[in-house]
């Protein structure tokens, strides 16, 4: 891209929302935390990350003690940090909350991650000695969390993904805003480290599939290839010019912020009306992008504000920034001239409504890639989805593949699917290091 056309990027597109804490601010806010004997945090979090211990650690000013404690149960904390639902797990379940000033455990999570990164002190060392082969399929953050898992256990490890870079919706779906590219960057650097093989623009189904791995020799294949199908409204007119799926503006957002295309390319404009259909975070994501685009922007979702499934910060936050919000509205058609999308009708309470229009932005969820699930010959559930046994973690109908993830548990948040795909990665590992000693035990035994 030339300079000419960076200097078209948006600012507030690439702004941060929330500065990070300082070290004063960090130890400050860390004293404030009561150790709990019973930690009601801890129970809150899907990893069960040893809150108090590293929040106490911070507090007398040992960070790098508390960066050790963060890594032994996470392999993302910066992203966790600053993208997991703090309000519903962690924080919500702070004992503080009775009055109303819950720890701020993603922000210290977030300030030990970044001085980690700063300081070097997160590149973990893998062994030199290999244990067997394994490929990893897609490269978001279940793939990445299983890749890293594995290379630590001694495993050579080749990650193949779809797209251009690592990180999956760390990189491509979630606004710049929100998660700085820069620290999604550094987390993939550490995992680079582990001399993991990587494989880009490589599609299951398309350039590869299970039986093609095999050929290459892998011991196991673990499936991490999301739920990135996004799910369409089939209403009059979806297919206009304008109307357009919201995880594919915010890929094309990310992909600006990025400095990898132009303006031009980003189908919302600086001037534009904007309508989001949806109540996600998904939706919210694209409304305060839009916003940032320059756009005026309208959220119409079918319930209430207490029915959305978004965040309730993420919902204030668009509000402060100026996002207007319709309630038990519903898009029921698009118009147009000449295939571009001019007006939509939108139905409520009130009754039935022309409104003039620019771009929808259609925000009502994501779905399992069929085609590519398909690809796999997998067992899969009457949605799509992989289905997999408890008995190896993680296994499905064949003894050699393995899937974790949003295509196993449909969408769901960052942290629970680095969850499972470390306990998943620890079955593998389990799994080969059986078949091998069956193996070695069952070979005919050499005559002197």
């Amino acid at each position: 891209m030339t300079e000419q056309k960076q200097e078209l990027i948006p600012t507030a597109l690439i702004t941060p929302i929330h500065q990070g804490y300082s070290i004063t601010e960090a130890v400050t806010e860390a004293k404030r935390c009561l150790q709990c004997k019973n930690p009601s945090c801890k129970k809150g979090c899907p990893i069960s990350h040893d809150i108090p211990q590293w929040i106490h650690a911070i507090s007398v000013g040992n960070i790098g003690d508390a960066a050790r404690l963060i890594y032994e149960k996470s392999n993302l904390p910066a992203m966790c940090g600053r993208v997991c639902p703090h309000e519903k797990q962690c924080e919500g379940n702070c004992i503080l909350n009775k009055k109303e000033a819950p720890i701020r455990v993603g922000k210290l999570e977030r300030f030990v991650a970044e001085f980690a990164q700063q300081a070097l002190l997160d590149i973990p060392t893998p062994p030199s000695e290999k244990k067997g082969r394994v490929a990893v399929v897609g490269a978001g953050p279940a793939g990445l969390t299983a890749a890293e898992e594995l290379a630590l256990r001694g495993y050579e490890v080749v990650l193949y993904e779809e797209q251009e870079l690592l990180g999956g919706i760390l990189t491509y779906g979630i606004p710049e805003f929100r998660l700085p590219k820069k620290s999604v960057m550094h987390e993939l650097e550490r995992i680079h480290a582990l001399n993991i093989d990587f494989r880009p623009l490589q599609k299951m189904g398309r350039d590869f599939t299970i039986d093609s791995l095999r050929s290459e020799g892998y011991d196991a294949i673990f499936l991490g290839i999301g739920a990135t199908a996004t799910k369409r409204m089939n209403f009059p007119g979806d297919d206009l010019e304008g109307v357009v799926q919201s995880a594919h503006f915010l890929h094309q957002a990310n992909l600006l912020a990025m400095g990898k295309i132009s303006l031009e390319e980003v189908p919302v404009k600086a001037g534009q009306h904007v309508i989001v259909i949806g109540g996600g975070n998904v939706a919210m994501d694209g409304a305060r992008t839009a916003l940032r685009m320059g756009a005026k922007v309208t959220v119409m979702y079918r319930r209430t504000n207490v029915e959305m499934p978004a965040l309730k910060s993420e919902y204030e936050q668009a509000v402060q920034e100026g996002v207007t919000f319709h309630w038990r509205t519903q898009v029921r058609a698009a118009q147009g001239e000449n295939g571009k999308l001019k007006s939509c009708t939108a139905v409520s309470e009130a009754g039935e409504a022309q409104v003039d229009v620019d771009v929808i932005l259609v925000a009502i969820g994501s779905e399992a890639d069929k085609e590519a699930v398909q690809s796999t010959r997998v067992s899969t559930n009457e949605w799509g989805y992989i289905q997999t046994k408890e008995m190896p973690y993680g296994i499905t109908n064949y003894e050699d593949v393995f899937a974790a993830g949003d295509i196993v548990h449909s969408p769901e948040t960052v942290v629970l699917a680095m969850r499972e795909a470390k306990k998943v990665a620890q079955d593998i590992d389990r799994y080969i290091t059986a078949k091998k000693l069956i193996t070695a035990a069952s070979a005919p035994i050499a005559n002197d």
